[in-house]
């Protein structure tokens, strides 16, 4: 193909707004434009890319069986209502009626969608099991978009889901997914961490990411070096650092007047003892949880308040705590309503006598010997608190951050941590959406089953992102093959009149062999070209110069490698390299 044919508008200087590597590259190269806040469009090389990774994925996913369909991106809102999201998803769940009073909702997903879609046509367990994908464009209504394609609020997800009669066949399916990502990622160019992630709203049993290393990355990932346990630090979990507090007190549990001390760093000055010595209460007001058992104790005692008790140097992981109460929403409570049910003084809260709320434990607190906490009332303290002798609690759970320097619960060796982007993600969605959208099928008995589900999903968007952020210089992309927009690029530099014609004759040489080039036919200065084909990342050079004597002058991009080449020898040794390069 001609550059003259085509539309990529390059730029010299990075955009005003784009502050990491994808988002200066993938515009200046001419790939994609903003259209608005977290809104994008993909210009016509962007799209060569695009369409390659959606290829990759195709490819992949067909190995194992996983089928193709194209639904509908706006979807009823009665789906959503059904499966209970509608007033879970809260403010990114983009909701809309049309002229009729319809409601209905611009999909972040599609797990109601596919339900529907099968639960009417999925009768009987000779059905099962079944794997659908779709690639499709997808919307979230994003607080702060950011990073161009690492996060928008429009963008393009392949999104998979398999229907079961046993959890054994959904487990192999799940390692089938596994397996294909692996493969989608590596065929990218993209070296990947697997962790151990929440479900968030989107339920189930387990879930795993497929991540990226990125210092801009909105994840943190904690890691073993020894045994590899990694996850996110939604799901992490740790052994404390430190076994035991202090020695257990048998003396009473005293009052301690404490004027205008609050803060963790204030009682640890006050009391000449270190943050790990004291039981630090964080209060929540629960917006909304699917959990019967809290509901009613929150009918009991007049208010929706749960009071986290953990050890002052500590903090709060809310995603663990929504995730075992239950809970899709919680914000933290206001003043007023603290005071208002709890009888409790904002700054000296504490779990000894507290009421009108829910009180939930970290591990940590267990094994807490002579502690302090706040004690209800202004400038007030208790000390000499044995948790198992004078604290009561409601549930005990591991909700605390796992940290640089905690113990690996695996193997006990030190963890560490790093930021990371997720890339994909696949869950054990169970019977979530199944039973709430009654979806049933006959089994070989006879008898009524109810189909059990994964999920699987991959942010087409953000892996071309990802793939800028891993592959790259200070001249530009530079493109694995198997996504480049071109194999190669062929740029004229010469004033004989013979040239066009003849470079026009090598590219349909070697696009008749399966290549794609992309010649550089432009009346524009050397440096230009020259630095327009660095910056757009493609993989193999050919300059053709009146300097070389009619030989062409061949750069691999990655390396910088440079030959001196017959017009022969440079097209042999372009489709060996291409072909090479496509078979890793």
């Amino acid at each position: 193909m001609k550059r003259t044919a085509l539309f990529i508008p390059t730029l010299r200087e990075n955009p005003g707004d784009a502050v990491i590597k994808s988002h200066q590259l993938l515009f200046r190269s001419g790939m994609i434009r903003k259209v608005g806040n977290g809104l994008f469009a993909y210009l016509p090389l962007g799209v060569r890319t695009f369409n390659k990774v959606c290829q990759i994925i195709r490819e992949e996913l067909e190995k194992i069986g996983a089928q193709e369909f194209k639904p509908s991106v706006v979807v009823p809102a009665e789906l959503w209502q059904e499966s209970g999201r509608w007033q879970t998803m809260g403010q990114e769940l983009m909701r809309m009626e049309n002229r009729l009073g319809q409601g209905l909702v611009l999909s972040p997903t599609a797990e109601e969608l596919f339900t529907d879609i099968l639960r009417n046509e999925l009768s009987s367990y000779k059905q099962y099991p079944l794997l659908v994908y779709q690639i499709n464009t997808k919307y979230r209504d994003e607080i702060r978009p950011r990073y161009a394609l690492m996060r928008s609020r429009e963008f393009t997800m392949m999104d998979a889901y398999s229907f079961h009669t046993s959890d054994k066949s959904l487990d192999d399916s799940y390692a089938d997914f596994e397996k294909a990502y692996i493969e989608i990622f590596r065929r990218c160019g993209l070296s990947t961490i697997i962790v151990k992630a929440d479900s968030g709203n989107m339920g189930g049993s387990g879930s795993e990411e497929f991540m990226v290393e990125s210092d801009v990355g909105d994840d943190t990932l904690v890691l073993c070096p020894e045994c590899r346990y990694s996850a996110n630090v939604e799901k992490a979990e740790s052994l404390d650092s430190i076994n035991a507090h202090a020695n257990p007190t048998d003396k009473p549990v005293t009052k301690v007047s404490t004027p205008h001390v609050k803060t963790i760093e204030e009682l640890e000055q006050f009391f000449h003892l270190e943050a790990s010595q004291f039981i630090k209460v964080v209060l929540y007001e629960v917006i909304h949880t699917e959990n019967k058992k809290l509901d009613e104790q929150f009918k009991k005692q007049g208010s929706s308040l749960v009071a986290v008790c953990i050890r002052g140097d500590l903090e709060v992981n809310e995603t663990k705590l929504k995730a075992h109460l239950n809970i899709s929403e919680l914000a933290f409570a206001s003043d007023e309503a603290v005071e208002k049910y709890t009888n409790a003084t904002v700054g000296f809260i504490g779990p000894f006598g507290i009421t009108g709320c829910v009180l939930v434990f970290d591990n940590s607190i267990l094994s807490l010997h002579d502690a302090i906490c706040g004690g209800l009332e202004k400038d007030c303290h208790l000390q000499h608190i044995e948790p198992e002798r004078d604290l009561k609690y409601d549930y005990v759970f591991d909700v605390r951050t796992a940290r640089d320097g905690d113990k690996c619960s695996i193997c006990g060796a030190t963890l560490y941590t790093k930021k990371g982007t997720e890339l994909g993600h696949i869950f054990k969605l169970g019977h979530k959406y199944t039973a709430s959208m009654r979806m049933t099928y006959l089994d070989e008995n006879g008898k009524q089953g109810e189909p059990t589900m994964g999920c699987y999903g991959i942010g087409v968007d953000r892996t071309i992102a990802a793939i800028v952020e891993e592959h790259n210089d200070d001249k530009g992309i530079i493109w694995p093959m198997s996504v480049a927009p071109f194999h190669l690029t062929v740029v004229t530099i010469s004033k004989d009149p013979t040239v066009p014609a003849q470079a026009e004759a090598f590219c349909s040489k070697l696009e008749s062999v399966g290549l794609e080039v992309l010649l550089d036919d432009r009346k524009e200065r050397a440096g230009v070209k020259l630095a327009d084909s660095e910056l757009m990342g493609i993989p193999l050079r050919l300059v053709w110069s009146d300097k070389h004597d009619g030989k062409l002058e061949l750069t691999v991009r990655k390396t910088g490698e440079t030959h001196l080449l017959s017009l022969d020898e440079a097209a042999n040794f372009a489709e060996t390299f291409v072909k090479n390069e496509l078979s890793v």
